[in-house]
């Protein structure tokens, strides 16, 4: 199974080093912090998965983390579980409606944590949870690191492999060269926008059917089955 990346907004060093433990255990990768302006930087650099949002934090509030993260675009559809000693309904309520997709109040137990992180992810991001990732006779075997096509192996690059796999995540969906060449590349500082069209053509010509992955003018590419004949 892929490792999935977490951000973790948490103050409380005791309880930081707790669910640490547990998500390394669980095959997490985890980054942490407990201040709030460190932790929107943190949003945009790590591009995690999901992120665990302590209400009470250094800086800005958490509610206040979780506003602004949902007005990015970076960011606006990652997977946000708020952590909290406020139980009352309506401080839930508020924490849901700024942008939350789950909350879990203190005390609590760290492998239910867990659970509820993975239950969130196959929610909202299915492709995550995944041994397998498929779309339109397109297989790939995520532990293996073997592409298919109708049944057919297929020999991709590593460049390729992520911008395939990119692509089958998040199938139909847009993403401009920008967007892939922070994504698919890991240090991109000193990589053009030029280098994302020679390896869509190398993975076009790689899965031997052009139009697998269309190219939407003046925004980028997608991988879209309407366009295969």
């Amino acid at each position: 199974m892929s490792v999935k990346r977490l951000l973790l907004v948490e103050d409380d060093r005791a309880l930081a080093d707790l669910v640490t433990f547990h998500f390394d255990r669980a095959g997490y990768s985890v980054t942490r912090t407990g201040d709030g302006e460190e932790a929107l930087i943190l949003a945009e650099e790590v591009k995690p998965d999901l992120i665990l949002l302590d209400w009470m934090i250094e800086g800005i509030s958490g509610i206040e983390v979780c506003r602004r993260l949902r007005r990015r675009a970076a960011t606006a559809n990652v997977p946000i579980i708020m952590l909290t000693a406020r139980g009352e309904e309506d401080d839930r309520i508020r924490g849901l409606e700024t942008g939350a997709d789950d909350y879990i109040t203190k005390p609590f137990s760290p492998k239910e944590l867990v659970a509820r992180a993975g239950a969130v992810l196959r929610r909202v991001r299915p492709a995550l949870a995944a041994e397998a990732l498929g779309y339109a006779g397109l297989e790939m075997d995520l532990a293996a690191h073997r592409v298919k096509r109708d049944g057919t192996g297929v020999q991709l690059g590593p460049t390729e492999y992520r911008l395939l796999r990119h692509f089958l995540e998040n199938p139909g969906r847009v993403f401009s060269r920008q967007q892939l060449l922070e994504t698919v590349w890991p240090h991109s500082e000193d990589i053009e926008l030029r280098t994302v069209d020679v390896h869509i053509r190398r993975l076009r010509l790689a899965l031997g059917e052009p139009d697998m992955v269309r190219t939407v003018r003046s925004a980028g590419y997608a991988l879209d089955s309407e366009g295969v004949a």
